[in-house]
């Protein structure tokens, strides 16, 4: 059954085909069954055929079978062809218009089907009927077609309702995988300038310390020792710090035991400062102002600022670079002062990441900022060196 109704529903003309039989030979017999005088005979029966032309092709060309309806029903009337069962593709036509058809023939399809009954009672009065029955016939006649307009007209709204329905889900669907792409790309940024802030601090840490180690091992062991075992425990925090990055893509949950080290924040930077102090890099740090706690984005952002910004004077300031570290509290933010009297970076790794591709640490300092609705400037200091000055808000950026 199932597969019949599929074939008939892909096959609409061959069930429209089959009812315009069913009418004309309906409407034959109907014209016999009348006894239709013989004069008349031949163009009710061209009528007939017309009309079932019309319910075999409506569905292919509504608008033009609206026109030949037009065209019979007025044949009917000049050749006094006599209302019979064809007529009723008048109302399939005016149904077929108004569902499918343009606005145009939906009007006239009313219009006409309106028009249809007072015209036939004009030229085929009901006998022995008085005024008033003439006009309740006339209205009574009138109703299929108004009712057939109606339902075309319904099903047309339903169609676009729910077509509109369907391009509103489609449009939503696609916002969707638009901003989870969005998503995708914001949290992988993230992640890269994590993994860069983390790698790139914690192995320059390491390389330092390894040089040394080597450069003092036969003449100070006990200096190279302490060389491996800073080594040793940077290497375990950047283990810790990646661990915690990589449970960010875990689906599942964490394993027992397998808690993520906590995010880095402002109390840490002394740490900090004192490892980078021990792989041999001199730095001054002060805090001013009423240290308090912060949003744990700033303290984030603000720890990767200071982390970053040594990790560069370790790279570009030279053998015998030092540098400053300062952090003022004020009332609505937090400030970050970074400096050192090295030689400084190239100008192009602080020009929007340079057309060589490298200075992806200062890129990463911008996009942190400015996720907080902070403000950074960069660049090198006027008696040499380089400075990275940093306003990160306390409230979020809107």
């Amino acid at each position: 059954m199932q597969r019949l109704y599929d074939f008939l529903r892909r096959h609409p003309t061959w069930v429209d085909g089959f009812w315009a039989v069913i009418l004309f030979g309906i409407s034959c017999a109907s014209l016999v069954g009348m006894g239709v005088e013989e004069r008349a005979t031949v163009p009710s029966l061209f009528f007939a055929a017309l009309l079932s032309v019309v319910v075999l092709l409506r569905r292919r060309m509504p608008e033009r079978m609206l026109l030949l309806t037009a065209a019979a029903g007025l044949g009917q009337l000049v050749f006094d062809a006599r209302v019979n069962p064809a007529d009723f593709a008048m109302l399939v036509i005016v149904y077929t218009v108004a569902a499918d058809g343009a606005k145009w023939a939906s009007r006239f399809g009313l219009a006409i089907g309106l028009c249809a009954a007072p015209l036939s009672q004009l030229r085929w009065p009901t006998e022995e009927t008085s005024g008033a029955g003439q006009i309740a016939v006339t209205v009574f006649q009138m109703v299929p077609f108004a009712l057939a307009w109606v339902l075309g007209d319904s099903l047309r709204t339903r169609r676009a309702y729910l077509a509109q329905l369907e391009e509103r889900a489609n449009r939503l669907e696609r916002e969707r995988e638009a901003q989870s792409k969005v998503a995708v790309a914001a949290e992988r940024a993230r992640i890269a300038r994590e993994l860069h802030d983390v790698v790139a601090h914690n192995v320059s840490v390491m390389v330092v310390q390894a040089d040394g180690a080597a450069y003092v091992l036969d003449q100070a062991p006990d200096q190279a020792k302490k060389a491996l075992e800073t080594i040793s425990g940077t290497g375990r925090q950047a283990l810790a710090e990646m661990r915690r990055l990589l449970g960010v893509l875990r689906t599942g949950e964490p394993e027992e035991g397998g808690e993520y080290v906590p995010q880095p924040d402002v109390e840490q930077i002394e740490d900090l400062v004192e490892q980078v102090r021990t792989a041999g890099l001199p730095v001054d740090f002060k805090v001013e102002g009423t240290p308090r706690q912060l949003p744990s984005g700033v303290e984030l952002t603000a720890y990767r600022i200071v982390q970053e910004a040594l990790t560069n004077t370790r790279k570009h300031g030279g053998p015998n670079a030092g540098a400053s570290v300062r952090l003022v509290y004020f009332d609505d933010g937090l400030g970050l002062l970074v400096e050192d009297d090295g030689k400084g970076a190239p100008h192009e790794l602080y020009e929007d990441g340079g057309a060589d591709g490298r200075g992806h640490g200062l890129i990463g300092m911008r996009e942190r900022v400015g996720m907080v609705g902070g403000t950074l400037d960069a660049g090198p200091r006027p008696g040499g060196g380089f400075r990275i000055s940093v306003l990160l808000p306390l409230k979020p950026a809107h």
